[in-house]
């Protein structure tokens, strides 16, 4: 899109490809503008021949007035006949890692919803400005290929799917279509919160904009690095395939001698997958970096190796096998000694 859009300069049908062909999807309405722009379009796939839409609003109850702006999206959300649910986040506000469990907080009230009414997908209004500076805040972490790859535009939920349509248009773009369409939206204040990392990242990135670097750049940046990523994917789904692992629930368990000459970056992968299946989620990536290089460093050496990660354990056995199950409750010792063909 470029200049003043239109509300029909957009089709619906294309922009919600992604999703497929639900039978019901949610969308998580804020009440900004990237949110609002999206539940209009929402209404037009439903006319269109689409899926049954409802629309939620999630309460953090961070600030005062959170509670009217949520009222008045329910009456917006009504003019175009989406049913629409408010969802109160309750419990503790700790003052470390806000922002983080807001959001853990938001999709897990979502995907509650979700089940509840039946939908299939929830979509969220996520465009390329938030992409672009997700992809700067992981640039500036130090994450790997898939890190900056940053937003999927869908990923697999527990029980759906969550689909972002709108990560390839602008932020103001999406205001100029809410105007376009006579939609009134909210601005929320906490994006200019000096407390939150993301106004940090709105300011750095307006600074390298000036070098030549600005969201554009950043942007491309993603997509080659979801190339990239995908790529890779699909390498460590053939390499597991042919170690042929003897498997159990709870257990993975592979010849060693094959991986020694496989890249780290495969042999990280293959590990961050078990560690996610059999621990307790997907473990922190300089973790996982220096847990691959000690794998790696001990099957070049012909060593035995134990060592603990995101709640499971990973043994280089004396018996020449790659071995991740379940770690105990006391964490175990790294150990090493000659291993046995």
């Amino acid at each position: 899109m470029s200049g003043d859009p239109s509300p029909a300069d957009l089709d619906p049908l294309a922009l919600f490809a992604c999703a497929g062909a639900p039978r019901c999807a949610l969308v998580a309405v804020s009440g900004g503008p990237d949110s609002m722009a999206l539940l209009h379009l929402a209404a037009r796939w439903r006319d269109r021949g689409g899926p049954r839409i409802h629309a939620a609003t999630v309460d953090h109850d961070l600030r005062a007035g959170s509670r009217a702006e949520a009222e008045a999206v329910a009456l917006w959300a009504g003019a175009l006949n989406i049913p629409h649910r408010i969802l109160t986040w309750t419990g503790d506000r700790p003052k470390a890692r806000l922002q983080e469990l807001a959001r853990a907080a938001r999709y897990r009230l979502l995907e509650d919803l979700a089940r509840e009414i039946g939908a299939e997908v929830v979509l969220t209004g996520h465009h390329a400005d938030d992409q672009a500076e997700t992809i700067l805040f992981r640039l500036l972490r130090g994450s790997g290929v898939a890190g900056l790859a940053a937003m999927a535009r869908v990923s697999q939920r527990s029980g759906y799917r969550l689909v972002r349509p709108l990560l390839d248009l602008p932020k103001a773009d999406l205001v100029a279509f809410c105007e376009a369409a006579g939609q009134p939206f909210f601005v929320d204040p906490s994006n200019r919160d000096p407390r939150f990392a993301r106004t940090d990242l709105k300011r750095v990135l307006a600074l390298l904009e000036t070098e030549g670097l600005g969201g554009a750049q950043l942007l491309r940046l993603g997509r080659r690095a979801a190339r990239a990523d995908e790529a890779l994917l699909a390498c460590v789904t053939q390499l597991r395939a042919s170690l042929a692992p003897l498997e159990a629930p709870g257990r993975f368990d592979c010849a060693a001698a094959p991986l020694r000459n496989v890249p780290m970056e495969l042999l990280l992968r293959l590990l961050e997958g078990e560690i996610a299946r059999i621990g307790e989620g997907s473990p922190r990536f300089d973790r996982l970096e220096t847990l691959a290089g000690e794998v790696c460093a001990a099957l070049a050496g012909g060593t035995a190796f134990a060592g603990t990660l995101a709640g499971a354990l990973v043994r280089l056995t004396s018996a020449g096998r790659l071995v991740v199950v379940k770690a105990p409750p006391r964490r175990s010792r790294v150990t090493q000694a000659p291993l046995q063909e």
